[in-house]
């Protein structure tokens, strides 16, 4: 859970300065590019308050009404985020996209610019602030990288496609979708400006407000896929599952595994239920024994198993 706070404190702190360089870009150069690139910084720092509310709120105890704790509000924030923030801010660049080329280009400013008793061309703002996006960016990336490579190595997991697909942890998932969206954008909008400035031509800064966009809600919806399969209830994914079924089925005295159950109600916070029958010679004490032992033996082969529910059943002796 720490590790997914710092992740977030630097995709906020990231954000919130790249934001503010954007939105003065904007106001000097009228680039749609630069207002899109704004509208994105602004939503990426909104959805970092939402993952840091969702992760307070999810650390709360367990409670008699949340018998379970409060982890599945992480679920809950980041679908938030995925779908209120992202795709607001990808409808809004693309809209604005869409009608900058019906205009036939970009209203940037055209005289030069006195500031600080310097005088520039205001175009070179914008490479200024998209190019220092681009490092604070480079920063926040390398820390939710850092994050999601410490659970592949945990899981053995082998690629990033797998980890998206099998995380619980949406907060450092979400963190590092939205470093690497912000990463490229930042590149498509530095792009654009710089095809405008050499050619002439506005269609260019306009056309990459429109692929911004686009690229923000398409992720929108790819996170918003990835909470949903989480909030509805998840199963850890089947061979691990497996693994835990092979640790159970061949531990002493246990004759059958008739039934087990896994499902995340939490931020790598796995519940499992099993009906595991055990040998007939063992008394109550014995087969309560090794349950105990079980427990501990799938805890320290996994440990989101945070609560574990064994029912034992006897078989007939004469079967």
């Amino acid at each position: 859970m720490a590790s997914s706070t710092s992740v977030v404190l630097a995709a906020l702190f990231a954000n919130g300065a790249i934001a503010i360089m954007k939105f003065g870009g904007y106001l000097l150069t009228g680039s749609p590019a630069m207002l899109s690139e704004t509208y994105h910084s602004v939503s990426d720092t909104g959805n970092q308050v939402f993952l840091l509310v969702g992760i307070k709120y999810g650390a709360q105890e367990a409670t008699r009404s949340h018998p379970f704790g409060h982890g599945k509000a992480q679920f809950f924030y980041s679908l938030l985020v995925s779908v209120m923030l992202f795709g607001i801010a990808g409808w809004e660049s693309a809209r604005h996209g869409v009608s900058a080329l019906r205009e036939g280009g970009v209203h940037r400013a055209s005289e030069d610019v006195t500031l600080l008793g310097a005088t520039f061309d205001p175009v070179y703002v914008n490479y200024a602030v998209l190019l220092g996006a681009i490092a604070f960016e480079s920063y926040a990336l390398w820390k939710a990288y850092q994050g999601i490579s410490r659970q592949m190595d945990d899981h053995g997991w082998t690629s990033l496609r797998e980890a998206f697909s099998k995380t619980s942890d949406v907060t450092t998932l979400t963190a590092l979708t939205e470093d690497t969206i912000a990463l490229a954008g930042a590149g498509i909008a530095l792009f654009g400006v710089y095809l405008t400035r050499t050619t002439g031509n506005p269609v260019y800064d306009a056309g990459s407000a429109l692929v911004i966009g686009i690229m923000l809600m398409g992720f929108a919806v790819a996170l918003a896929v990835e909470n949903k399969r989480l909030i509805l209830g998840e199963s850890l994914a089947k061979e691990d599952e497996d693994e835990l079924r092979r640790i159970i089925a061949d531990w002493e005295g246990v004759t059958e595994l008739v039934d087990l159950r896994t499902v995340y109600f939490g931020a790598e916070e796995l519940l499992l239920t099993a009906d595991i029958a055990f040998d007939p010679v063992l008394d109550a004490e014995e087969i309560n024994e090794r349950i105990t032992e079980l427990e501990r033996a799938l805890t320290e082969h996994d440990d989101q198993l945070q609560r574990i529910y064994i029912e034992p059943e006897v078989q007939d002796a004469t079967r």
